[in-house]
């Protein structure tokens, strides 16, 4: 019987006994790849330790790690990454939608958003000259060959030789990644990113953005200095702390919707459509932020018509679609007068209200690069979020009726355990509690939450004028206002999250 060949196993070693820092393999990268300028797939990294005289400058090629266990490739929507079966992670840009999630996840800086295609890129270990035995055009044009590519599984190979023989170091392996990266004779500092100091100029240029927030307690020993090192500017922004808000209010609303039905509100009343009107134009709203926000927003359908299953950007478009149809079905049996059906279909909702609010949480866990994103305890926060959301629109809508009280007594019942989740302890990697400090050190989330403390305390005013039949239109102008404080609150946090999380380097 004839034996089936395995496909070799492709992998890199950086030996920094050799490199010189001349930036070739940059170079080579750029041309092989039409890499557009200002972005990098292989970059040199200058870093120095010591103090005068006894100084010695070190350099780091950082790289795509072409992870065994890659996150890119499980949070990818449209699998447009993928592992191939010679290890090497390769990218799709015909199906890549440019949702910017593989940047995200990566742990390691090695995808960027070209602004031209709209698509993101990476190294692809120059897979198509190693198709016809070529070698990375990297490795071809290091003087001092420095770079080592070929089969790890080939135990005779130069590559093997060296990871079996020499005392290796790999990037960041509590991330789980299993990265095909190893590295010789690299300083430590410098493969473990806010271990050295940045300076507000590099040695040849000026930097593209300010140096990365310092918190208290963080700081890097005075004799460690990255002296030149390439631009990540921040993958997330508007958008997403839109998204975030738009998206509770819009599944907060269903969530308390069932609670109207134990109002005074009579059910003739218009405004029992609130609940579903809300929730169908904020969830309008959200969708538009995320298709807004692609690279490639033509490519959309691509989402749902060519899925990865495994990613929470695919699942979380399922649950948004299903919290949708089931919104609309409720606010049709409202306008045809079949309240009864309409109770039983919001009380069918309330799950997917919920998962609508809460999937985010899971999303967030597969950005393993952002270590405050994947605290535990996000889906919680995130639902009670959506409760306070919904909360001060019901009583908003029922506030001239009266009733409201145990609704308002809830919002301040739900702020309370927010509060409890949001500032309890928890476990924290280093890089974490970095970007925990960092998002404290802003002062947001304590203005976030005294914002909803007001809104709590005019609620209770709101509820107790609804009470007195004369001061309904002061009722609900009163609740308006606490839920206006509410969204902005809300508004407020989600922006200073989403900027701390990454605010803290990977690479």
């Amino acid at each position: 019987m004839e034996e089936t060949s395995q496909p070799p196993q492709f992998g890199f070693v950086i030996d920094h006994r050799k490199c010189i820092g001349c930036h070739a393999c940059t170079v080579a990268c750029k041309s092989e790849n039409q890499v557009p300028v200002g972005q990098f797939r292989t970059w040199v990294k200058y870093t120095e330790k010591g103090t005068y005289p006894s100084v010695r400058r070190h350099f780091t090629v950082l790289r795509c790690n072409h992870c065994d266990d890659a996150p890119c490739v499980t949070i990818c929507p449209v699998t447009a990454l993928h592992k191939r079966p010679d290890a090497i992670v390769d990218l799709d840009r015909d199906a890549c939608i440019g949702c910017r999630g593989c940047m995200q996840a990566c742990p390691y800086d090695a995808l960027y958003l070209n602004e031209e295609t709209g698509t993101a890129e990476k190294c692809h270990y120059c897979a198509h000259r190693t198709e016809i035995g070529l070698q990375p055009a990297c490795v071809v044009v290091c003087p001092e060959q420095a770079i080592v590519s070929g089969d790890v599984s080939d135990e005779e190979s130069p590559i093997a030789r060296l990871i079996r023989e020499e005392t290796t170091s790999q990037r960041k392996l509590d991330k789980g990644t299993r990265p095909r990266v190893w590295y010789v004779d690299a300083l430590p500092e410098a493969l473990r990113p806010n271990e050295a100091c940045e300076p507000s100029q590099y040695i040849w240029s000026d930097r593209r953005r300010d140096p990365p927030p310092v918190p208290a307690g963080f700081e890097p020993p005075d004799d460690v200095l990255h002296s030149l090192d390439v631009d990540h500017p921040p993958v997330w922004g508007r958008h997403i702390w839109t998204y975030l808000v738009t998206k509770n209010l819009a599944a907060g609303a269903m969530i308390v919707a069932p609670a109207l039905a134990y109002t005074g509100l009579a059910r003739g009343d218009p405004l029992q459509l609130v609940p579903e009107a809300v929730g169908l134009v904020f969830l309008a709203i959200t969708m538009f932020l995320l298709v807004h926000d692609l690279g490639r927003p033509e490519r959309f359908m691509k989402l749902l018509l060519a899925p990865n299953t495994k990613s929470w950007l695919v699942r979380g478009a399922w649950v948004l679609t299903a919290f949708g149809l089931l919104t609309t079905v409720s606010l049709v049996m409202l306008l045809l007068g079949a309240h009864e059906q309409a109770d039983l279909v919001r009380r069918i909702d309330l799950p997917f209200a919920v998962l609508a609010s809460g999937y985010t949480a899971w999303l967030f866990k597969q950005c393993r690069g952002r270590d405050l994103w994947i605290e535990p305890g996000l889906f919680t926060k995130l639902v009670l979020r959506a409760v306070l959301l919904g909360l001060a629109v019901v009583v908003t809508v029922a506030a001239p009726s009266g009733g409201t009280l145990p609704m308002a007594a809830a919002y301040v019942v739900a702020l309370g355990l927010y509060l409890v989740v949001e500032y309890r302890k928890v476990s924290r990697t280093k890089d974490g509690a970095r970007a925990h400090a960092i998002l404290e050190e802003t002062g947001k989330p304590r203005e976030g939450a005294l914002l909803q403390l007001v809104a709590a305390a005019l609620l209770l005013v709101a509820a107790v004028l609804g009470s007195d039949g004369g001061a309904g239109d002061a009722a609900r102008i009163v609740a308006g206002v606490a839920l206006l404080l509410t969204l902005l609150g809300q508004f407020v946090h989600e922006k200073a999250w989403v900027e701390a999380g990454q605010a803290v380097p990977l690479s």
